[in-house]
């Protein structure tokens, strides 16, 4: 089997090693190792290890210490002179971990003896690839599958001046910390970086196209996080979008479609990523791509040409690194275990590590009026958590819960606050066994810490019927 480089190699490590305890040889092509991915390089690890989810988990962290310098002179600590902040240091760090981690995930997959190729790979017909290494030399291999799994690629709006933008790659290895940065766009990559830069004592405008941030996430919620946002010293700029960017002689100067002016040192374009599909040699076989470039597969991840699968972003279902380790998973027991297995999709958790963090599961209540047949019960609940109330921090932890009122299920749950995604984390698990409200009910809290709420919140806000009115609280 041959595998095309693909960005999150937990899950790719987990196909070679059930296709290695099957005796099935399997070879990976990957572009070279780079922090910033191009046309020419990638590395071992891809997006989530080298330039995602990990360093940007890192950055978060640092990023957090000034809101805990600053909230721990309320309980007794007493901070003398300067706190300084030394970028450069952050990033070598940074880099030295995923530098240690590519070197890892290579040993797994050498120790698991499959074959690596560093270069692109390109397919030439239904069953054969082949590989462009980095030391000029073209080699082809034949193969009964091929796997796709390229991932996707943050991309730059199409707007005047767009190449003085950067991506979240260059965001993550910038050489010098930037004090006035303006980011485009309102997903997760958006809100985590204004997060990122402004908690290391940038100052921040973050500008998005609707009302509120990240859009198909609980409305509640959405309408929190703007609010923290704002009020750990964010400027946000909703339904505003950039219209130019211009080299000046004290940074770049953007201005937007309100034709308000603004200067930074830096311009982040968090505005999406589209499939790694272009110079892989899809047309020539005629796998099937939709509109915005993905793969088209089926419930099993495989393309319209029988000897090629596909999985993770590059198929554009849910881009989560999780995501891609269950399709990864589910491809190799289907092909080489003979257990056909098709990815769930229900129930599945994510998070925004925003500051707070916003973690969420199953339904929102606009898509649980949507789905359900009948009433739905919204539960919900604000509070102060206990940390905030000795260090003033004017910052409310919020949980919802959605019930379809006549089966008592548990449809979603969200929060925002500390340690969201860990307490989400657990309650996925509930809701992957179709736990009812009843059964949280009866679960015995423990105390003081806020997801006790999560089992004890009796009363709903709100019952909501079909057509999404409010019936009766």
């Amino acid at each position: 089997m041959c595998v095309l480089p693909f960005p999150r190699i937990p899950m790719r490590f987990k196909i070679h090693h059930v296709c290695v305890t099957r005796m099935v040889q399997v070879g990976i092509c990957e572009l070279p190792y780079s922090p910033i991915s191009s046309e020419s390089t990638g590395g071992i690890g891809g997006t989530c290890v080298l330039r995602g989810c990990v360093p940007k988990k890192i950055l978060v962290y640092g990023s957090a210490f000034s809101g805990e310098f600053q909230d721990a002179r309320e309980f007794g600590w007493n901070i003398n002179g300067d706190i300084t902040f030394d970028w450069k240091r952050l990033i070598a760090n940074k880099t030295n971990e995923i530098t240690r981690l590519n070197g890892v995930y290579r040993k797994l997959l050498t120790g698991s003896k499959v074959d690596m190729y560093e270069g692109g790979g390109k397919i030439v017909d239904p069953h054969t690839v082949e590989v462009q290494e980095t030391d000029g030399k073209s080699k082809r291999f034949t193969t009964k599958r091929i796997l796709v799994a390229t991932g996707g690629r943050a991309v730059l709006l199409n707007i005047p001046g767009k190449e003085l933008a950067i991506t979240s790659d260059e965001g993550l290895s910038l050489e010098e910390f930037p004090k006035r940065v303006v980011i485009a766009g309102g997903g997760y990559i958006a809100v985590e970086f204004a997060g990122i830069y402004s908690g290391m004592g940038a100052k921040v405008d973050l500008f998005y196209r609707k009302p509120y941030p990240l859009t198909g996430f609980d409305e509640e919620m959405r309408a929190v996080v703007a609010s923290n946002l704002e009020g750990r010293g964010i400027h946000c700029h909703p339904e505003t979008n950039l219209k130019k960017l211009e080299k000046v002689a004290g940074g770049i100067k953007v201005t937007t479609d309100k034709d308000e002016v603004f200067e930074a040192d830096a311009v982040m374009f968090a505005t999406g990523r589209k499939p790694s599909t272009k110079n892989i040699g899809l047309e020539s076989v005629g796998v099937e791509l939709d509109q915005v470039g993905a793969i088209k597969v089926d419930e099993y991840s495989r393309t319209n040409v029988p000897s090629i699968w596909a999985i993770g972003d590059v198929t554009n279902r849910i881009n989560l690194t999780p995501v891609a380790l269950m399709e990864g998973t589910c491809f190799a027991k289907t092909e080489f275990a003979g257990t056909p297995m098709k990815p769930n999709y229900e129930n599945v958790a994510s998070a925004v590590f925003c500051q707070p963090p916003l973690s969420v599961v199953g339904l929102t209540e606009d898509q649980a009026v949507k789905e359900a047949k009948g009433d739905i019960l919204v539960f919900s609940s604000s509070f102060n958590p206990m940390k905030n109330t000795i260090s003033g921090r004017k910052e409310k932890t919020v949980m919802k819960l959605i019930v379809d009122a006549d089966t008592d299920k548990v449809l979603g749950a969200a929060m925002v606050g500390p340690d969201a995604a860990e307490i989400i984390q657990g309650v996925a698990i509930a809701l992957k066994c179709g736990a009812t409200k009843a059964q949280f009910d009866a679960t015995v809290g423990i105390h003081p810490t806020a997801a006790e709420e999560l089992v004890t919140m009796r009363t709903p806000t709100r019952r909501v019927n079909p057509k999404g009115e409010v019936v009766k609280a």
